[in-house]
Parts: C-alpha cells; sequence; structure tokens
C-alpha cells in the first residue's frame, strides 16, 4: 500500500519513506507515480484508495431490532429510559451467560422460533440476535 502525503511517498510495506526530491521522478495525478531510486526506475505504481474498514450491513428490520431492545431491557430489569439499541453488547449492558440464555428463550417464545445451542453462543449484540430472528423465521416459512 503507497500514500502521497505532501511532498512524500510512504510504502508501508517496506516501511521506508521516500522524499519527493530523492526518489519521485513523476506524479502524474494523485493516482499514479513513477519511482526512480538509486538510478533504477519502478514502473507507474497505481494508487488506490483502501476499502472501508467498517461495512456495516443490517439483515434484521428496524421492527425487529427494537422488539429485541424491549425484550432484552425487560429479561435485564433495565430503566424503560435506558440506551439500548442494535450494537448494544448483552455484557455491557450486565448481562451474564444465564441472562443470555433467558433473553435467547425470550426470543424464542416472542417469535415462535428454536435457536440451536451453537447459534445460541454466537450472539453477542442485539442486532446479532435480530439478525439470527430474521434468519430462522425466513427458514421457517421457506
Amino acid at each position: 500500500m503507497a500514500a502521497v502525503t505532501g511532498s512524500s511517498i510512504s510504502i508501508s510495506m517496506t516501511s521506508c519513506s521516500f522524499k519527493q526530491n530523492q526518489a519521485l521522478t513523476r506524479l502524474s495525478n494523485s493516482n499514479s507515480v513513477s519511482l526512480s531510486i538509486n538510478g533504477k526506475c519502478f514502473p507507474s505504481l497505481r494508487l488506490r484508495s483502501a476499502p472501508s474498514r467498517f461495512r456495516i450491513s443490517c439483515v434484521a428490520k428496524p421492527e425487529t431490532v427494537d422488539k429485541v431492545c424491549e425484550i432484552v431491557r425487560k429479561q435485564l430489569a433495565l430503566p424503560a429510559d435506558s440506551a439500548v439499541t442494535g450494537e448494544s453488547k448483552f455484557a455491557a449492558l450486565g448481562a451474564d451467560s444465564l441472562d443470555t440464555v433467558e433473553i435467547v428463550m425470550g426470543l424464542e417464545e416472542e417469535f415462535g422460533i428454536s435457536v440451536e445451542e451453537e447459534s445460541a453462543q454466537s450472539i453477542t449484540t442485539v442486532q446479532d440476535a435480530a439478525d439470527l430472528i430474521e434468519k430462522l423465521i425466513e427458514k421457517k416459512s421457506a
């Protein structure tokens, strides 16, 4: 990966940094550079923008997430005004492993689904639970 910043080019794969007046032969545009180091020419390097590190993809419908938030709030006896969102982690809300099992049981009852133990162990956030519910409901109706 190469990054152009100001008057220098840094190449992070080799942990080298070359000043523009020493190594840069040509900066044709912001997407391409040619390098010459110690008299050796290197072909043009194409610079690409890095892909997003975080990509949020929500499978569950907002109403499913809201219902899961309500069930989590009820199971953990949290105040009605407590902030429970899709990103909320059960552990951060004060849930231990027994609370998580009770939350899953409440979700099974509310949505008429059955969650396998392996799937239940992978649930750590409200969004995880809502996504799993949507997946199981879709599978059940197919």
